[in-house]
């Protein structure tokens, strides 16, 4: 026994668990822990704002199937990190967040007027999986244990470690904890049930048309492989939920595109037997109800999830399995290979529809423009980056654009703030998922908009040497607020013209900020694009940087705001029919 601070024996929790990032801004409140873990040889990643700790974690943990990791200190850096925990949370990333909190006697509760405090773990646990704050020394390892098996357990979040920078700095009387895992949490998968296993096998080989449909379950699984095998001994179209959203190369024959909407509800309503897996079926799967799926009377439900209280909460069920999704696919795999489906349906019409909807994209390609075409710009990074390259998708009607004209080929290669619609998490997450794949090309195409909320973490890109090319599509204006406040204002004349006159719009219009220009004035490479003919040129230059890279891309402002799909965002917020 000997004196170690606080800070050191969460540091060495981090290590025993694999933790091999931390991300976070430094602070005097918790040098123990975060010099702990340097010295532990854990990596400490530091950006130019707390709430990008959480999104590079998030994305970090999401692309690398690892706990994400990050830090803030107390009062002022928790503040700033509570937005991206709450992105993280509605996300479904395994985030851990460990917290400084001021000095034991004089918070929890606050003695009155106590500098830069606030009840941080009172406020985060209304919005994390859990959060939990250590009033001693000797409580550390037991509170560290119950955060741990939080992380792992049941759908992924925010777990939230609050610590008095007394105990995360002060030495105490103690030794640095050497347990491995599984001596306080389990490391093994959730096996199904073998009972239920053959329940499914049978409901799936009796369908006329099964169909599965894949959360990020699947993502968080690691289980693409699975999935497309399974997929093919079923003969089952595949639909994926947004946050699902690539995890099956969008080019296989059974693989009904997300962005694709309409074939997806045509889908959903012709299948009698549909294996939900790793998906809550929540509101952007409008709720499983009619009329985008078929009623429960005339399809029956399989739901596979690690947490027992998403199984048939948004729709009823016919067999709810609580089982970790890899395992129970690899069950089922081996159940049909013994005895699986004699027959498969015919889903030629699926794959009419699937090519002509891509045709119809494909023709806003050729459209002229005054400036460079969204789609374009989207389609020559999709054409020139390797088909591992990491995207991240960020904007309004940027993320649209982006998510209709990127086709994912590798599986897991696509993140967002699907769940939540976060402007400007973007530009941290492409930084976590540059950290999970050193060795890959990250693009993030993102709007001015949301460029404009973290531009600054450009430079944490070019000091840690990442391989980052933003893409900023610049229009110049709140693009979907525009649209749709055009369509409030003047319906008809929107809908003649396709635009409002300067001035028939409310505060949606923004000045120019030059982000070729301020991503060199923060060293790293600039290119600005006005022209379509010019976004090649500028990609390949980019690609050729060893480094982070950022295109300003004029585009036209009137065609960005006319984004496919709009009216289905729109339905999306309509409660269904039934």
């Amino acid at each position: 026994m000997g004196k170690v601070s606080g800070g050191a024996v969460v540091a060495r929790y981090l290590k025993n668990e694999g933790v091999e990032k931390l991300f976070g801004i430094i602070d005097g409140t918790y040098f123990g822990f975060y010099s702990s873990a340097v010295a532990d040889g854990i990596e400490l990643v530091s950006p130019r704002h707390e709430t990008s700790a959480a999104h590079m974690a998030g994305s970090y943990a999401r692309f690398s199937g690892r706990l994400g990791v990050c830090m803030a200190s107390n009062g002022p850096g928790v503040a700033n990190i509570l937005p991206g925990l709450v992105v993280e949370q509605a996300e479904g990333n395994r985030v851990l967040v460990i917290t400084s909190a001021r000095r034991t006697g004089i918070m929890y509760p606050d003695r009155g007027g106590t500098y830069q405090c606030f009840d941080q773990s009172g406020v985060i646990s209304q919005i994390a999986k859990h959060s939990e704050a250590v009033p001693s020394f000797d409580r550390i390892p037991e509170i560290m244990k119950r955060a741990l098996r939080q992380c792992f357990e049941g759908r992924p979040g925010v777990v939230h470690v609050d610590i008095p920078e007394n105990i995360m700095n002060g030495k105490f009387e103690g030794e640095l904890p050497q347990q491995e895992p599984t001596t306080y949490r389990r490391t093994t998968a959730v096996s199904p049930d073998p009972e239920q296993v053959e329940m499914a096998r049978k409901m799936l080989v009796a369908a006329r048309l099964p169909m599965i449909h894949a959360g990020s379950g699947i993502i968080h699984g690691r289980a693409y492989a699975e999935l497309q095998e399974l997929a093919e001994l079923l003969g089952a179209p595949v639909t994926t939920s947004w946050g699902g959203r690539g995890v099956l190369d969008e080019d296989h024959e059974l693989c009904m595109p997300m962005v694709n909407i309409a074939l997806n509800n045509r889908v959903r309503n012709s299948a009698d037997v549909v294996l939900t897996l790793g998906s809550r079926i929540g509101e952007t799967d409008w709720w499983g109800k009619a009329p985008y799926w078929a009623r429960p009377s005339e399809q029956k439900m399989i739901q596979v999830d690690m947490d027992p209280m998403i199984l048939g909460a948004n729709r009823p069920v016919d067999l709810a399995v609580q089982a970790d999704v890899k395992s129970f696919m690899n069950a089922l795999i081996q159940a049909l290979k013994t005895n699986g489906r004699s027959t498969k349906a015919d889903l030629s019409s699926f794959a009419k529809r699937k090519e002509a909807y891509r045709e119809k994209l494909d023709k806003s390609l050729e459209k002229q423009s005054e400036l460079v075409h969204p789609a374009r710009a989207v389609v020559a990074c999709r054409d020139l980056m390797p088909d591992n390259t990491l995207l991240v998708a960020d904007g309004g009607n940027t993320a649209i654009w982006a998510n209709f004209y990127w086709k994912v080929r590798n599986p897991g290669t696509l993140i967002s703030t699907f769940k939540f619609g976060m402007l400007g998490a973007g530009v941290a997450q492409a930084l976590g998922a540059a950290k999970a794949f050193p060795d890959r090309t990250v693009c993030c195409i993102i709007g001015d908009g949301a460029m404009g909320f973290h531009p600054q973490e450009v430079e944490t890109a070019v000091r840690h040497q990442m391989k980052i090319i933003y893409v900023v599509l610049c229009d110049k204006q709140w693009g979907m607020v525009k649209m749709n406040q055009s369509f409030t204002l003047r319906p008809w004349k929107m809908l003649l013209y396709k635009k409002l006159d300067p001035g028939e719009n409310i505060a949606a219009d923004l000045g120019e900020i030059r982000f070729d220009a301020v991503a060199e004035a923060m060293g790293a490479h600039g290119e600005r694009v006005s022209r379509n003919e010019d976004l090649q040129a500028a990609i390949q230059r980019c690609m050729g940087v060893n480094g982070p890279s950022v295109i300003h891309v004029d585009v036209d402002p009137v065609a960005h705001m006319w984004a496919p799909g709009l009216r289905y965002f729109k339905a999306m917020h309509e409660e269904p029919a039934g």
